[in-house]
């Protein structure tokens, strides 16, 4: 075990991060995705500091394979993008840049300085970047070339214990961004890792925040739940802490006016879970069926309506625009949403054809 030292404004030696060596994080290099160790590799060639950071270092600590490959460094988003014509740079107020490999993406964003709190947009270090992660196990910096993971917070020992602690302190980190909110309660949920009661209590009584989130930013959020595998814990975790009623409320309500409505519903998420984890590649709207299937199924008499089926296109117009506003605000894609509608119409006996794009749905 190594560690970094800095001189604080007096010029005494202060321990920066705890440094682990591959014998003691037990990451394997081949473990990182090969694209993802060219970007690092090119950043380092060219002079720049650059890391694998935030949750695919957590998830190799834990022996998961990591959905996505996150890179940070010292080179600003002009430059990157000169270093790769696979790229483009995204974001107005918070720029990074995209390296494309394919249909592979990765995301690749600056230092950030912590002048302006968590949520600025000007560059800095990596100690002053790692002071704007949420959480000390997102705020973990693998060097693949040295295989070294770098530690300014106590993240590794955090992962070890499996508890989920904030970097940023209470009283900032939700009013700055209120979307931590969520991600603490998927952690939790999907990784079975504690929270402090400090922490869990300062997320009941910080659930309002999120109505000032932005229809777009609530969408990623819940599209993220849909297209995993633990739907079920979150939003179970999530109706605990009274915060899923931000992103599904009418949902919410029927839940609270039926408790066979939220059997059914609960149900559904478990089948939705189970499908994603058998069908990964399958389409959006498929998985958003599960979850529009008792709403649809409380709509009408559907016996009565399948004995019909000259009315079925009215039928389906009728129960796209209930559908559009259960969902609300998630905006899912048009095109996601009409499948799952016509989905959970065909099981209803009302045929409705059903564009196929994918061949495993």
């Amino acid at each position: 075990m190594l560690h970094r030292y800095s001189k604080d404004k007096n010029g005494k030696l202060v321990q920066l991060a705890v440094v682990y060596e591959k014998k003691e994080h037990g990451i394997c290099r081949e473990s990182i995705d090969s694209d993802a160790l060219r970007v690092v590799e090119h950043l380092r060639g060219c002079g720049f500091e650059s890391y694998i950071v935030g949750g695919a270092v957590r998830d190799l600590l834990v022996e998961k394979i990591p959905k996505d490959f996150d890179i940070v460094t010292s080179a600003t988003p002009s430059k990157i993008k000169r270093l790769f014509k696979n790229s483009r740079i995204i974001g107005k107020r918070f720029r990074l840049v995209h390296v494309f490999f394919g249909e592979k993406i990765f995301e690749v964003s600056t230092f950030r300085s912590v002048i302006a709190g968590s949520v600025g947009n000007d560059f800095g270090t990596i100690d002053e970047d790692v002071q704007r992660r949420d959480f000390s196990l997102n705020a973990l910096y693998y060097d693949p070339i040295k295989e070294q993971v770098v530690d300014f917070v106590g993240g590794v020992q955090d992962v070890q214990k499996k508890i989920i602690r904030p970097v940023i302190p209470l009283e900032r980190i939700f009013e700055e961004d209120p979307v931590r909110l969520l991600r603490a309660v998927k952690f939790s949920a999907t990784l079975n890792f504690k929270m402090p009661h400090a922490l869990k209590s300062k997320i009941r009584k910080s659930g309002h925040l999120l109505s000032t989130i932005s229809p777009s930013r609530l969408t990623e959020e819940l599209m993220k739940i849909i297209n995993g595998s633990h739907s079920y814990e979150i939003v179970s975790a999530m109706m605990e802490y009274d915060i899923f009623m931000y992103l599904q409320p009418i949902a919410c309500s029927m839940m609270a006016g039926s408790r066979q409505f939220e059997r059914d519903y609960m149900a559904h998420l478990k089948g939705m879970d189970d499908f994603t984890r058998e069908h990964k590649d399958s389409r959006f709207g498929k998985k958003l069926s599960f979850m529009l299937f008792d709403f649809v199924s409380s709509l009408t008499d559907w016996n009565r309506e399948s004995k019909d089926q000259t009315s079925a296109s009215e039928l389906y117009t009728k129960t796209w625009t209930q559908c559009r506003n259960f969902v609300l605000p998630m905006n899912p894609p048009r095109a996601e949403l009409e499948f799952a509608i016509k989905e959970v119409l065909f099981k209803l006996g009302i045929n409705i054809k059903v564009e196929k794009r994918v061949a495993n749905q």
